[in-house]
């Protein structure tokens, strides 16, 4: 037999299983074989342990004193997955032919193993269902981030940024904490749910950097906790504010990203479109712009006529002002002012007609400030003057209409530079408080 150090080291194991040293081993041989307890050398015996000599001849009686499989050679460990690579160590070693030499030790050696084997495992289960959580944690943190989003359009961004930003670290306590797995999923979503808020929120209060910060963590503990949707939020978010950025580029590859893990036939899935196309429209690009629109139309056209809800809320509303409100600033960007007057009507009326849970007065109010423009490149400063005041008459005045307001400023100033009202909407934004407050991000 060509020496073997497997089947050395597996030898060891046996030996050390009964206390024995190489005499013992020796003696054990020689009665087995000849009945003669000095038939075998001791530094023999001493050769098979360490591995420097093969027991060639005396295998079957090393294997029946032993408890050994006669038919054992030391192979065999590969079809455990074991690579010689991975026995370089001699702790991997041992731990491979302990594995290794279940199928050959005695059975009370087996019984042994089995018996510290059913200790460890008890230990396993009790930490795999220890946790810190204590019971309606999760319920509450539903709750709760339920009311944080009904709470979104109603009150001040800032008082909103740090409640959920005070439950955004409660939730990472929690995961650093002790809880089951299924309890991990769970807090994976909430952290994700309270980071997409925060990642609008911080938009609203004019800080892009700390918004896009929170929509890229929102979108990796969505994607750890394989929650889909979630993902498509998150980048719906980051389209939004990469967009008012000026970075269409962005905006476009974040809308990607989201119709890569949105479900298809959710009204995500269009408002991720109509992301795309708006950004296309931004970056001039009027051909894909018509490419991701007509895909936003499609996926329309595949929801069920019952879609899911957000929160308690319904999304089809958010498809149905994607299909409006974005083709009007779209249009605007590409010079297509009755189209953009068309889209921006349409808007308008989906906003009025929406149930007051469901309405967004800084989206109703980018809207009328779209439809002003258009009313400008039409030749209606008057009117797009008034559109513009009352946009800013908002409850909602955030940092996304207060930049598309300047845009109109800026518009009716260059266009009608002898309209002395237009310096108004200007000098209003000038005195308007901005929202961000002092230290809030």
């Amino acid at each position: 037999m060509a020496t073997n150090p497997e089947l050395a080291e597996l030898i060891r194991l046996a030996c050390g299983e009964r206390g024995w040293g190489p005499s013992d081993l020796a003696r054990a041989v020689g009665v087995a074989e000849s009945g003669d307890p000095a038939r075998v050398h001791r530094a023999n015996a001493r050769r098979w342990i360490t591995g420097a000599r093969t027991p060639d001849y005396w295998w079957p009686h090393v294997a029946q004193v032993l408890g050994l499989d006669p038919e054992f050679r030391g192979t065999g460990l590969d079809t455990l997955g074991v690579q010689a690579s991975d026995l370089e160590d001699d702790t991997k070693r041992r731990d491979a032919l302990k594995i290794a030499g279940l199928a050959v030790l005695d059975p009370a050696s087996v019984a042994a193993v089995l018996d510290r084997a059913a200790d460890e495992v008890a230990e396993f289960t009790r930490q795999a269902e220890a946790t810190a959580l204590g019971t309606g944690t999760l319920e509450h943190l539903d709750f709760a981030i339920t009311g944080f989003n009904e709470a979104y359009s109603l009150k001040p961004p800032h008082v909103v940024f740090d409640a959920v930003m005070d439950y955004r670290r409660k939730v990472d306590a929690l995961l650093r904490g002790p809880h089951t797995h299924c309890q991990e999923r769970e807090l994976l979503v909430c952290a994700g749910w309270l980071s997409e808020l925060l990642a609008w929120l911080a938009h609203d209060l004019g800080n892009a950097r700390v918004g896009l910060a929170f929509a890229t963590d929102a979108y990796t503990h969505a994607e750890q906790a394989g929650h889909g949707e979630l993902c498509g939020w998150a980048m719906d978010a980051a389209a939004s504010i990469s967009l008012y950025e000026h970075r269409p580029e962005k905006a476009r590859h974040a809308a990607e990203r989201g119709l890569a893990q949105a479900p298809t036939t959710h009204p995500l899935s269009v408002r991720l479109h109509a992301q795309s196309a708006r950004a296309a429209a931004a970056d001039g690009d009027h051909d894909s712009f018509t490419v991701s629109f007509n895909q936003a139309q499609d996926a329309y056209r595949l929801l069920s006529s019952r879609p899911p809800r957000r929160f308690g809320m319904p999304t089809l509303p958010l498809a149905d002002y994607a299909l409006t409100s974005y083709p009007a600033s779209a249009h605007i960007w590409l010079g297509n002012a009755e189209q953009a007057q068309r889209a921006a009507e349409s808007a308008l009326a989906i906003y009025r007609t929406a149930p007051a849970a469901n309405r967004s007065p800084s989206r109703e109010a980018i809207a009328r400030i779209d439809l002003a423009l258009s009313r400008a490149l039409l030749g209606d400063p008057d009117d797009a003057l008034a559109l513009g005041h009352q946009a800013l008459d908002s409850t909602r005045v955030v940092d996304s209409v207060r930049n598309r307001a300047h845009d109109l400023a800026d518009c009716l100033t260059r266009r009608y530079p002898r309209m002395d009202a237009a310096r108004g909407l200007t000098e209003r934004l000038t005195a308007q408080p901005q929202l961000v407050r002092g230290g809030a991000l």
